[in-house]
């Protein structure tokens, strides 16, 4: 017969359990991301992120799955940073057309900064990977999604300009603020964040508000 203790124990081995194997996962993605960095993501194999992480290759598949998967867990935690929610919160909260252009540009800016290392790594495996291109691919669906929220604020306060339907004014925000933009001017032309972010920011604004917000 169990003790009263049995129960208790089962629990703190449950949880034990859960952190071991949280930790485990987070070992495989810093070395998989160190590795990609450093070598390309064609050249880099599971067993390559088994031995940086030091973890047996099958606990590697267990835990993640393989190659394309595990670049689809760096991608995934990505999305979930809480600055895309921030971000959204605050444009819904700005109460006017420049405001809630500053804080769009602002965010993406962060965003983009912070994970400009990732993208180089996602962009180089959408060459040469199918799955890596539809990750990459579904990436960019999820940033024109809160480029097109943007918008609907924007559209909401009639201050879009006249004949530019939502659908085109998220893809005008697309071609400044997608990741092409910041590749160019922030990693080819060696502008600083900033001066891009401030850049770009403006010439958005001035492709799709009305000349008489923008003041």
């Amino acid at each position: 017969m169990e003790g009263p203790e049995s129960k208790p124990t089962r629990a703190y081995q449950s949880v034990r359990r859960a952190q071991g194997a949280a930790a485990t996962r987070e070992a495989i993605l810093a070395a998989a991301m160190r590795l990609f960095l450093e070598h390309g993501y064609g050249k880099v194999t599971v067993n390559d992120i088994a031995h940086a992480a030091k973890i047996a290759v099958p606990t590697v598949y267990a835990s993640t799955g393989g190659k394309s998967a595990i670049l689809g867990a760096l991608i995934e935690e990505a999305m979930r940073d809480p600055i895309v929610s921030e971000t959204l919160a605050a444009v819904d909260k700005a109460s006017r057309p420049r405001e809630v252009m500053r804080v769009t540009a602002k965010g993406v800016r962060v965003d983009s900064q912070r994970y400009h290392e990732m993208i180089r790594v996602m962009e180089a495996a959408a060459r040469l990977d199918e799955s890596a291109a539809q990750i990459l691919a579904r990436s960019d669906d999820g940033y024109r999604k809160a480029l097109a929220h943007a918008v609907h604020r924007l559209a909401g306060m009639g201050a879009l300009r006249p004949g530019l339907g939502p659908e085109q004014a998220t893809d005008i925000l697309w071609f400044y603020f997608g990741r092409e933009s910041w590749r160019i001017l922030v990693a080819d032309r060696r502008w600083t964040w900033d001066l891009a972010e401030q850049w770009l920011g403006e010439q958005a604004a001035i492709a799709i508000l009305k000349p008489d917000v923008l003041g």
